[in-house]
């Protein structure tokens, strides 16, 4: 992974010591709240419904043992001992006081950490592919294109105060698996002559008006990528509108102009820019995917003998293989999810002691990385297969073994009105509200696969506007109600779901989903997965079966049947 250099830690340096100034003035009482408010949030600290929240920067959603370890240790001294890790592959701290912050950040700067825009009006976190460098079906690795634009977007000063958040995302594979079409720009790797290059989109993004991203330039080669980008933004901020919060997106502005018009004007900007000072040379590319480079990895047989025999006579642990594990493109290596979705705990969330697990688990069996994924679950990439067995058994221990990955209880949320200012209703008790009645492990395996995703908010953090499933938060007579859509979808075929009817109360929503699951196992034919069925036969039986309630004992028949 990438090791921050002399300047990269004189930035980090700088900013600690500067936001500690500002803080000490803001207490003093020499900043009045309006003019500390843009100061903090330039820090990734937001005052929330608890208190301030912090907001930490996993560029790309890779970290190492020593910051896990790290981030443990601050969760202890300056939190409740657990953080929350985002669909942003970033993590939160909900319990933090602001006079320690600039202590915390000083911390954080000792392993090549900070929160530097991780809010605010700015650039913010680059994400990609979990698996990147490791899928068989990648074009190119895409972290170091990541780590260019996270070096580039960082306190640049032309893009430091844009008319709202700016959010990228790049995926190196065939299938998408970075929602690159749900992000205002979105960049796909791409091969054209044997060259390498990216489909540019833009316009994508969730939030109050869910759109997915269009396409504005089919093939850019990869040299072009940070003056071709800054074209993008500078269209942006010449036209995004600054006098609507709601409508300030750069997604409103290619609707209302056209995704042709907003192009054209995107390739007359560039002219100015292009073959300029910011195009990418070889010889930058070589340096930063050194970071980057394969690991030491072992001549290992394709199948491990020990692994298959554990398989066969460990049905727990061959059911955890089946979910948690992924294949890897060098033989004898595998991936492994550690789920963030445990029974009785917030979806994303992580104790000190588990993030000392993950960091020893990683030093041991993953080279000493580890991943974050936006579906909120932790990733060793490189474990070989004979310690898989191993794995799971320390991974259980730690509570890090739940086998379902990519079913319905592998479910997005986000905090919620229990911690959040800005939210409507509570995420995360309809959460585990939905988890206590799905606890049965054959009943998950035999709906497969199924994203069921929950905001409790029109800004949409939970991604509810692409889950199979997608469930909102919305007010209703000052009560907490909720939306349910169907037929959202994110990768390839990225797609935004629809309301299927009228918000329903709380006590009511894992019973809706209960019927929209056994109506799809009703209907779908073999092999069909939840969305499948949903695009084959439209949204009506299944809005039928949600707004008719059953008695007790249907239900039970039902599910059971």
């Amino acid at each position: 992974m990438y090791r921050y250099d002399a300047i990269d830690r004189s930035i980090v340096a700088a900013r600690v010591a500067q936001f500690r100034d500002q803080t000490r003035r803001y207490l003093a009482g020499k900043l009045s709240e309006d003019e500390f408010r843009p100061l903090r949030l330039q820090n990734g600290l937001y005052v929330e419904k608890n208190g301030p929240m912090l907001r930490i920067a996993i560029p790309y959603g890779q970290i190492n043992a020593a910051q896990l370890d790290k981030l443990a240790g601050i969760t202890r001294r300056y939190d409740r001992g657990y953080g929350h890790f985002t669909t942003r592959q970033n993590i939160q701290l909900n319990w933090v006081k602001l006079p320690e912050v600039p202590e915390l950040l000083a911390e954080l700067a000792e392993v090549d950490m900070h929160a530097i825009q991780t809010s605010g009006s700015v650039i913010r976190n680059v994400t990609t592919d979990h698996y990147a460098g490791v899928s068989a079906d990648e074009i190119a690795d895409p972290r170091p294109y990541a780590e260019i634009l996270r070096q580039w977007s960082t306190l640049h000063p032309e893009f430091a105060f844009l008319p709202r958040k700016f959010k990228i995302a790049v995926s190196g594979s065939t299938t998408d698996r970075a929602a690159i079409r749900v992000h205002d720009v979105g960049l796909q790797l791409a091969q054209r002559d044997g060259a390498i290059g990216f489909q540019v989109y833009v316009g994508g993004g969730l939030g109050r008006t869910p759109l997915i991203g269009e396409e504005v330039k089919s093939f850019l080669p990869w040299p072009h990528l940070l003056t071709y980008l800054e074209a993008v933004l500078r269209v942006y901020n010449r036209y995004g509108r600054r006098d609507n919060l709601y409508k300030a997106r750069i997604k409103i502005l290619v609707q209302a102009l056209g995704v042709r018009e907003f192009a054209r004007q995107v390739e007359e900007e560039w002219q100015h820019l292009k073959d300029g000072p910011q195009t990418l040379t070889e010889a930058e590319l070589a340096r930063v995917a050194a970071h980057f480079a394969p690991p030491e990895y072992e001549t290992l047989p394709a199948d491990d003998l020990c692994q298959l025999a554990h398989l066969r006579e460990d049905k727990p642990y061959g059911r955890w293989v089946e979910r948690n594990v992924r294949a890897h493109k060098v033989p004898g290596y595998a991936s492994v999810t550690l789920s963030l979705k445990k029974p009785g705990v917030a979806p994303g969330d992580a104790t000190a002691e588990q993030l000392e697990a993950v960091a020893d688990l990683a030093r041991r069996y993953s080279h000493g990385e580890v991943r974050v994924s936006h579906e909120q679950n932790l990733v060793l990439a490189d474990v070989p297969q004979r310690e898989l067995y191993t794995v799971w058994h320390r991974a259980k221990a730690a509570g890090l073994a739940t086998p379902t990955i990519g079913l319905l209880a592998d479910l997005i949320t986000c905090p919620g009105g229990d911690f959040c200012e800005l939210a409507n209703a509570r995420s995360i008790p309809v959460a585990g509200d939905i988890l206590q009645r799905f606890d049965d492990l054959d009943y998950l395996h035999d709906i497969g696969e199924l994203d069921l995703n929950i905001s409790g908010c029109m800004n949409g953090c939970g991604h509810n506007a692409v889950g199979h499933i997608g469930i909102l938060g919305v007010e209703k007579h000052g009560e907490e109600w909720y939306q349910v859509s169907l037929g959202g979808n994110q990768g390839n075929a990225a797609a935004v779901g629809q309301a299927i009817g009228p918000a329903i109360p709380a006590a009511e929503v894992t019973n809706v989903i209960e019927r929209l699951i056994a109506t799809y196992l009703a209907l779908r034919h073999a092999g069909e997965r939840f969305i499948d069925t949903v695009q084959r036969l439209g949204h009506t039986p299944f809005r039928d079966a949600a707004y008719q309630a059953p008695s007790h004992e249907e239900d039970r028949r039902v599910r059971y049947a």
